[in-house]
């Protein structure tokens, strides 16, 4: 056999460059049109058959089923879109991913796109360095697309010739004729690779060049195909594994879904593949499986009506999938899972533009934690049973803590998006965003420095007016309608931040806190309480005005995040 070491490391570079330019392809689209999927996402799944056109288009334009999913989990997070409405969305997505096959189809196995690939880098390649970001994205789609096409060019070409090497055919035979058998194995054989190689698309490629080359028939690529079907979405429930409740259930929607499709298929099989070939020859076409060069295009054909039947068949099972998943992943106590993160892990990280929006979610989530917390604060100050007020003291401590764990883990996560391909727009973002979170952090501290005040009254048995404690309920409710605000701002579906509101707000807490100052001194004078009291009375306002200027912090972070 004259298949060296080097070329088999030919044949990995070749897989290699063509990832890198669906990579690098994908990316780039996203950056151009990611807001505008998002929107699209969030605006088109009104229903399920609204959910499958959106999950389609999506999935078509930035050529990446896996991109389309983490949106999906992320808006099913958010609340923006039920579990039902994503099971059409994620039915799309299959739909959409047919379209590479095509365009490898179209373009890589009847155009010689490859000759044009060097003409193309050197017209992207001056966008790259524009300082426009969107120019630069652009340029970076038409290099993805050139590297990918020679990639695939490459691809046929290093794969081994079965003219020259016939022991890999005879190989290759032990596995062909077997009936049924030979469509399982097959079936296996797509679903691994797929899962090795972490592409459907990759993996659609390479079964396009070993039928081109005459290693296996088209009815044998059909399965394969199948088994890309399958292993997509093992990928997807690998990097759900550490995901919250919804990235698991709609990770399983998938499996179910493909599943279920590959079964009925599996019973139908030599009728659907012989179906096509009679579609094709009907049509003055070359038998696929008479005629390599005829493969592709019933490829194509089989994966594109393979999932759109799919879709047609199961959709009006959604309500039973969902409660299917809803059953197989169980939610837990919602207390325990109240202040974990739940819109971002590390297993569920995407493209660096899409994981800004799971980061924004995290960041909303986190603020509205806050505003709870000074709930308690409030709740605690009026508590008057002991056992009650260290419990609420002691719940106040538990978030005070897990508050410092929440901004740790954010910012790790912003960290890592921070290494990825970022627009100029999207560093600004995530700079904004980490001294965001320092500052709800900072909310979570003044809190606790309230409640550990509270705590000192309580224990030093101080007791005020009824006109001190009415002022600290009308200080306490200003810096509640400071903290409503920033919370509604950190509120992803809002456009427009209400800055000015804010700083209204703050005006008057810092001017009802100088009030407050002045007449602390004056009650001094007349003795309307003692030292010890006023000291108490002089950090309780004064540790609300500060949290109120953390809060007024958060809004202005959050006008450069939007900018």
């Amino acid at each position: 056999m004259n298949y060296s070491l080097f070329d088999l490391l030919t044949l990995i570079g070749s897989l290699g460059l063509f990832l890198f330019g669906m990579k690098m392809m994908s990316e780039a689209l996203q950056k151009v049109a990611g807001a505008r999927m998002r929107k699209i996402l969030s605006a088109m799944t009104s229903n399920r058959f609204f959910g499958v056109i959106t999950g389609f288009l999506v999935t078509a334009i930035i050529q990446s089923s896996s991109a389309t999913t983490v949106m999906v989990v992320s808006f099913v997070n958010a609340g923006l879109m039920s579990l039902v409405e994503s099971i059409g969305v994620i039915m799309g997505a299959n739909i959409g991913t047919t379209i590479t096959g095509w365009m490898i189809t179209l373009l890589g196995f009847k155009v010689k796109i490859s000759a044009y690939a060097l003409p193309m880098i050197g017209l992207g390649l001056p966008l790259i360095f524009s300082k426009n970001s969107s120019r630069r994205s652009w340029g970076e789609f038409i290099v993805g697309f050139a590297l990918l096409f020679l990639g695939l060019e490459y691809l046929k070409g290093s794969v081994p010739n079965i003219k020259e090497n016939p022991e890999i055919l005879s190989f290759l035979q032990h596995y062909t004729n077997l009936g049924f058998g030979s469509t399982i194995i097959f079936l296996f054989i797509g679903t691994i690779l797929t899962v090795v190689i972490q592409s459907s698309s990759a993996t659609m490629a390479l079964t396009f060049v070993m039928c081109n080359q005459g290693w296996i028939p088209f009815h044998l690529a059909a399965a394969m195909v199948m088994g890309e079907n399958i292993g997509t979405t093992i990928t997807a429930n690998i990097a759900a594994a550490v995901g919250n409740v919804s990235a698991k259930r709609a990770a399983r929607v998938h499996f179910l879904f493909n599943i279920f499709g590959v079964m009925w298929m599996l019973a139908v099989f030599p009728w659907f593949v012989n179906g096509i070939d009679q579609l094709i020859t009907s049509h003055n076409g070359v038998s696929p499986s008479e005629s390599v060069a005829a493969v592709p295009t019933a490829l194509s054909i089989f994966h594109t009506s393979f999932n759109v039947i799919n879709v047609l068949l199961f959709i009006w099972f959604v309500p039973l999938f969902n409660k299917a998943v809803i059953k197989m992943v169980p939610a837990s106590e919602i207390e325990e899972e109240e202040f974990r993160l739940k819109f971002i892990t590390t297993g569920m990280l995407s493209t660096s533009e899409l994981s800004i929006l799971q980061a924004r979610k995290e960041v909303h989530s986190f603020g509205k934690h806050s505003k709870k917390m000074f709930g308690f604060i409030k709740k605690l100050m009026n508590q008057n049973k002991d056992s009650k007020f260290s419990k609420q003291f002691a719940r106040i401590e538990k978030y005070e803590g897990i508050c410092d764990n929440i901004e740790v883990e954010i910012a790790n996560y912003l960290a890592q998006v921070n290494h990825g391909k970022l627009s100029d727009l999207g560093r600004k973002r995530v700079r904004s965003m980490l001294k965001l979170v320092d500052d709800l952090e900072s909310i979570g501290d003044c809190n606790y420095n309230l409640a550990k005040t509270i705590n000192r009254m309580r224990n030093a048995k101080v007791k005020f007016s009824d006109d001190i404690l009415n002022k600290l309920e009308l200080m306490f409710s200003l810096v509640d309608e400071a903290l409503d605000i920033m919370v509604s701002n950190l509120n992803d579906t809002n456009e427009d931040i209400h800055l000015t509101k804010a700083q209204q707000i703050e005006d008057e807490i810092n001017n009802y806190r100088n009030q407050l100052k002045v007449e602390h001194l004056d009650n001094f004078k007349n003795g309307v309480y003692t030292y010890e009291a006023g000291i108490i009375f002089n950090d309780l306002f004064s540790e609300c005005e500060k949290l109120a200027d953390y809060a007024i912090n958060v809004t202005e972070a959050l006008s450069e995040v939007n900018g």
